[in-house]
């Protein structure tokens, strides 16, 4: 699957790679290729681990027989326009399907970074899920938080993300507020009994999709289990029976 494309056939999960090794993270990346669209490398693998964290994933991915995979970078990216066009050029080998940036970095920043890759769905994250509404506040940004996501929303989708981060508490209203052909992805997702961990605005996969949601990050409840293609496979039949 090129950058461009969209989530393949398998379920719409991006598994959350946040591996203590890289040992590890090909271990993962091979047992859940074979049911999820997308795997995620995040700033904690990709400081320790640079672009051979991705380069792993990926071929661990084709060694299951799955070589197309998406890799959703979460750098995060939040600098000045100029650093952030930088970094973006700086990963552009990598091919990211998807790449994200803080939302709050505002709009120059946001087109600086879709201007250095246009193959690439560049990602605006609005408002972290370990965040509440006392934390919003705490920092000075305006809420309620659903208000504050779709205006973040709004703006990084006119600066040229094609791709919005947001809870499932927030993912219908972003639906409905921007373009049809935005990837919508939700973090914040756990099946129904699962520990929040450090997750604040959550719900279970089914619903996050029923409201809106494109794919869904999932990290502890599959990498933390005993089998993670095993519990990998029961959210994705469970999406398949509620679809």
């Amino acid at each position: 699957m090129s950058s461009t494309s969209s989530p393949s056939r398998r379920a719409p999960i991006a598994v959350a790679m946040d591996a203590p090794s890289l040992a590890v993270l090909g271990q993962w990346s091979k047992a859940v290729a074979p049911v999820v669209s997308t795997l995620k490398v995040g700033l904690e693998v990709y400081c320790r681990d640079g672009a051979t964290s991705v380069s792993t994933a990926r071929e661990e991915a084709a060694a299951a027989g799955h070589p197309g995979i998406d890799i959703f970078l979460d750098l995060k990216l939040h600098d000045i326009p100029a650093t952030v066009r930088g970094a973006a050029e700086a990963v552009a080998h990598l091919r990211p399907t998807f790449l994200t940036v803080h939302a709050s970095g505002g709009a120059a920043m946001i087109e600086a970074a879709a201007q250095a890759l246009p193959g690439t769905r560049i990602t605006a994250v609005t408002v972290l899920t370990s965040l509440a509404e006392a934390d919003l506040a705490a920092v000075g940004l305006q809420g309620p938080s659903r208000e504050a996501v779709v205006r973040l929303a709004r703006l990084s989708v006119e600066a040229g993300a094609r791709a919005i981060v947001c809870s499932p508490q927030e993912v219908a209203a972003v639906r409905a507020a921007v373009p049809h052909d935005v990837t919508l992805i939700t973090p914040g997702v756990r099946p129904a009994g699962a520990s929040l961990d450090d997750q604040q605005r959550v719900a279970t996969p089914e619903q996050a999709l029923s409201d809106g949601a494109d794919l869904l990050v999932i990290g502890r409840p599959i990498t933390a289990a005993a089998d993670p293609r095993s519990a990998a496979q029961a959210i994705a039949t469970a999406l398949a029976g509620a679809a």
